[in-house]
């Protein structure tokens, strides 16, 4: 079907629309919009042949990642440190250990069932291992839980984002330089770990300093027209001098969050060596703005991957995802009971919640392409065996969310 620039402009505003009753939906219902969204790509993509999203497999990526930038950068504005310092060590070894567990899991399970190379299952479980801290951090507003339990799982879901992007971003640059699936594990694992450690430290000092920079000039401009814009452009700059650098570009836009959301306020405690900063809140304003921003592009972003799907392809990986989803949830299983050494107090319902609540979404699909360009012969599947655990995993927070409301009434 052939679109006219109007008709494409109806469809945006349509999709606008139906982007925020969905999320209004969410809200009351528990069913997470990104269901919502991906049901209305396939309806206007495979069943009814309006839209043809395979042609634009650039623009597909360009606005994932976009997106991604967005989501990222509000999540790190929701990690102030000065709030969250008791929760912070328990949420971030609940985020490793997770992630580091689920990466292996997943990693084996293709390599021994799937009959995958050991590069290429080694980048799904990259993939695959991170969940979506937007997703989660929408959930955990609609429940009453414990402050403590909350803010862990905020932090936990925060960190995941960025770690996910920061392995697959290592281990697309050993890809890249070369490394072949017949190089030993022990000779990928070292690389893995210089490139992490590198990536990491240069993606922290970049962002760090460049969130004090703008923390400092932001209390001459705040009071300026379209100083939001300005931050924006902050942020791009972050992520693509990072990426020219060679450290994790979209760790960088993370920590460039959490370090304005700990700097701004009238709790900085920069006051205390008489930094100037206004009275405003600049750091809840920047956070409204960026959101709303986020919704536009991964509204749009989510409808383009329902449209890309192709129901043979679907119907293909339903047992394979099955089985990572299993994986996904031993994993996961494990991951938090053992993380009670530092994750204390909580009850079996409370872990039960965290256990079960672990939806992937935006940052897994722009991982997936981003893994899909580098090995494209090894990765053909992907698309399908991502698309089908995005449904699965939100359809399991779905459960988890209901099940939640006896934490809440205990």
């Amino acid at each position: 079907m052939t679109i006219t620039l109007a008709s494409f402009f109806g469809l945006l505003g349509g999709l606008l629309v139906l982007a925020y009753l969905a999320n209004r939906f969410a809200y009351r219902t528990r069913v997470p919009d990104v269901v919502v969204l991906l049901a209305c790509g396939i309806l206007v993509g495979p069943v009814l042949h309006w839209f043809n999203a395979e042609g634009f497999p650039l623009v597909m990526r360009g606005v994932g990642t976009l997106a991604l930038i967005l989501i990222l950068f509000a999540a790190g504005l929701e990690l102030d440190m000065r709030r969250a310092r008791k929760q912070f060590v328990a949420g971030t070894v609940l985020a490793v250990l997770s992630y580091g567990l689920t990466m292996e899991g997943v990693h084996l399970f293709c390599m021994r069932a799937l009959g995958m190379t050991r590069m290429a299952s080694l980048l799904a479980g990259a993939v695959l291992g991170c969940m979506s801290g937007a997703i989660v951090l929408t959930v955990l507003e609609q429940l009453e839980l414990r402050a403590e339990l909350k803010t862990t799982l905020v932090i936990e879901s925060s960190f995941g984002d960025g770690l996910g992007a920061l392995v697959v971003g290592v281990l697309l640059s050993l890809i890249s330089e070369g490394t072949a699936s017949h190089t030993s594990g022990g000779a990928i694992l070292s690389g893995m770990l210089r490139g992490f450690v590198f990536r990491f430290a240069l993606a922290f000092a970049i962002a760090a300093l460049a969130g004090f920079l703008w923390a400092r000039l932001l209390p001459r401009i705040s009071n300026k027209k379209f100083w939001q814009v300005l931050t924006f452009a902050a942020v791009l700059m972050v992520y693509s001098g990072t990426h020219a650098a060679g450290g994790s570009d979209l760790f960088a836009v993370m920590v460039f969050g959490a370090t304005l959301a700990s700097l701004l306020g009238p709790q900085s405690f920069l006051r205390e060596f008489e930094v100037e900063f206004s009275a405003t809140d600049e750091g809840s304003q920047i956070h409204s703005f960026h959101s709303e921003l986020a919704f536009l592009v991964r509204s749009f972003f989510f409808v383009l991957l329902g449209a890309m799907i192709h129901f043979r392809g679907l119907r293909e990986q339903i047992v394979p995802s099955v089985g990572i989803l299993a994986v996904i949830l031993v994993a996961r299983f494990v991951s938090v009971h053992a993380s009670r050494i530092v994750w204390r107090g909580t009850t079996w319902r409370e872990r039960e919640l965290a256990t079960m609540l672990i939806p992937r979404g935006l940052i897994t699909a722009v991982l997936a392409l981003e893994a899909i360009e580098a090995m494209p012969n090894d990765l053909m599947f992907f698309p399908s065996l991502t698309f089908a655990l995005i449904l699965l995993t939100n359809a399991l927070g779905l459960v988890a969310t209901v099940r939640a409301k006896g934490i809440a009434a205990g």
